[in-house]
């Protein structure tokens, strides 16, 4: 099969992804043998291809917003059928057993495997995944516009839920890319107001298009004191203004795998019961429930479409913000 693999981290700008030929994996025990046909391009993908996140796998096939089609199954997999449609998520697999999992908290299990970045992910033609952290998938969605659901989408969701902000609230969006530009269709569906703060001109239109009231600069403070905040770009410094936009017992809600250190803040940011949380992965709950409320509300992507020879482009693009919506390997 054609993989895009990362044989060591380096900055994307070196164009580190290299196009190779592997043998096709194969499912084993309760397996599934996955031909990709799209797979979402990430900030988490970023962090991996950098070395932001530290290497647990070299060469490494990345990617985790997988989308395809069951070729086969192991001999203990009989969850799907062949030429059923699925998806693979950031989340792999888990130890089952400790007390995270025990405790509908998967999410936090110190023995996690984490797909496009401990296990080979869907930057190739073929990928294998455990058939328990598989999704079916909706239907009502081509294949390029489910990815982004399978990562973007459910961690904003999970951001949402964490922040508590109810119908009525006002929320606050730091960063507008593909998180974001989901989140804020579920936020509009439970009858929030959202207020997005993002650097580029590009991605405050696109927050105005999908229903914000209002969308500013980095540098700007929302017009309204804020119930709750998600923030979405690693950018360390966006703790701060988030907290000054917040209103009393409000909650900061910050949706990255890594962030940039966070600058001393003074407690009287902090005061009047303000929280900062950290949102980590997602459960497999969090993506049913997120699934089916997108294909209820319909959730409707903006994707821009690269090959998969072209996955170093995509994630330059990416990283200098070119990106409106979502960034997808058509594979």
């Amino acid at each position: 099969m054609k993989a895009c693999i990362l044989p060591a981290p380096a900055p994307i700008e070196s164009s580190p992804l290299r196009i190779v030929e592997l043998p096709k994996p194969v499912a084993v025990g309760k397996q599934i043998l996955v031909r990709v046909r799209a797979c979402g391009v990430c900030r988490t993908d970023l962090h991996v291809v950098e070395g932001e996140l530290p290497p647990r796998k070299s060469p490494l096939t990345p990617g985790h917003q997988v989308v395809g089609i069951v070729e086969a199954c192991g001999p203990a997999a009989s969850r799907f059928q062949v030429g059923a449609r699925v998806g693979i998520p950031w989340l792999h697999s888990t130890y089952g057993v400790c007390e995270y999992c025990r405790s509908s908290r998967e999410n936090l299990c110190e023995n996690a495997a984490f797909t496009g970045w401990m296990e080979d992910g869907g930057y190739a033609e073929y990928a294998v995944a455990p058939e328990d952290f598989v999704y079916a998938l909706p239907a009502g969605f081509g294949d390029l516009h489910v990815a982004p659901l399978l990562c973007a989408g459910i961690i904003g969701f999970r951001s949402l839920r964490l922040s508590g902000i109810e119908p009525g609230g006002k929320l606050g969006m730091y960063g507008f890319g593909a998180a974001a530009h989901v989140a804020i269709q579920v936020a509009r569906h439970w009858k929030i107001e959202v207020y997005a703060v993002t650097r580029d001109a590009r991605h405050r239109q696109l927050a105005l298009d999908l229903g914000a009231v209002w969308a500013g600069g980095s540098s700007e403070q929302p017009p309204a004191k804020l119930d709750a905040a998600l923030i979405f770009a690693p950018a360390g410094e966006l703790v701060i203004a988030a907290l000054r936009a917040l209103k009393r017992g409000g909650t900061v809600a910050v949706g990255g795998i890594h962030m940039s250190p966070i600058p001393p803040l003074d407690y009287e940011l902090l005061y009047h019961e303000r929280v900062i949380r950290s949102v980590a992965n997602n459960t497999r709950r969090d993506g049913e429930d997120f699934l089916r409320i997108a294909a209820e509300i319909p959730i409707r992507t903006e994707v821009r479409e690269f090959a998969l020879d072209e996955a170093n482009e995509a994630l330059n693009a990416l990283k200098n913000d070119a990106i409106r919506g979502a960034a997808v390997l058509k594979v």
